[in-house]
């Protein structure tokens, strides 16, 4: 029996029957995939402008990005408002996520929907709203607006995650170990906690891209000396055609890949 005829699954459905399957999905990955990737043969051309296939290889606008102090203050401001959003959202949305999960109030569903619009509404509404706060608050262009800022992108994201662990939780056994004694706090480090660690450590991940990622709340939010790097990106592409967005997009790219596959590896690790 060859590959082809082997079952896919429980319901024996052969591989042979799923090709058609197997085929969308390739093209649906080309599609989401392949335009990214085209960045990175993009950023080792010696030409001064973005050109793909490149006719000659360098490592040229590396040079540059790493020589420019501009670039590098903008990455070291993007690496810790990043670390520092995980510190606020994190925490934060497990929380709120802890606690609207377990509330008995009618209008604990009302207040999960309104934690996540941040992310149901369009992101230029929310980046004018907090700039005009942000003015009435001479928080604009500082990093703990733009922590503050980003947190709030992320909070609806980790609370979704959360949720999403705890509603496969069996929360009987926080119960049995409030009845043997322990307080609430007690029951959620010591039984709640550990079983929704992934879900927290995958909430933490894409709390730190959201915010490394994030250009249009930052255009509104951020500048001078604490300009974030993907804001810096956009003035770049918007005033000159410079390859080193090209370099910079590909290290964003293998920061993301990274992050995500520790993610999964801890994960799987924690499931043993």
């Amino acid at each position: 029996m060859g590959w082809l005829d082997r079952p896919a699954t429980d319901t024996q459905i052969t591989h042979r029957s799923r090709l058609w399957l197997y085929a969308l999905a390739a093209l649906l990955f080309a599609f989401l995939i392949v335009p990214t990737l085209i960045v990175i043969p993009m950023s080792f051309s010696e030409s001064q402008y973005l050109e793909f296939p490149p006719r000659s290889l360098s490592l040229r606008w590396y040079e540059t990005y790493f020589s420019s102090r501009s670039w590098m203050q903008a990455t070291a401001t993007s690496f810790k408002a990043a670390a520092l959003t995980v510190m606020v959202a994190t925490p934060l949305g497990t929380v709120a996520a802890y606690g609207l999960y377990n509330a008995e109030l009618a209008t604990a569903r009302l207040v999960s929907l309104l934690l996540i619009t941040p992310i149901v509404i369009p992101v230029i509404l929310v980046g004018t709203a907090i700039f005009y706060a942000y003015v009435k608050l001479k928080m604009v262009n500082s990093l703990i607006g733009v922590v503050l800022a980003h947190s709030i992108l992320a909070i609806p994201i980790v609370i979704m995650i959360v949720t999403s662990a705890l509603k496969s939780f069996d929360m009987n056994q926080e119960r049995v170990a409030r009845s043997l004694g322990a307080s609430r706090i007690e029951a959620f480090f010591m039984v709640v906690l550990p079983q929704i660690k992934f879900a927290i450590l995958t909430a933490a991940v894409l709390s730190f891209l959201t915010s490394f990622d994030e250009v249009i709340v930052s255009l509104f939010v951020s500048g001078g000396e604490n300009s974030t790097l993907t804001r810096n990106m956009f003035a770049a592409l918007r005033d000159q055609i410079d390859p080193t967005i090209a370099a910079i997009s590909t290290m964003m790219i293998v920061v993301t890949s990274v992050l995500l596959a520790l993610a999964q590896l801890l994960g799987r690790q924690s499931r043993r």
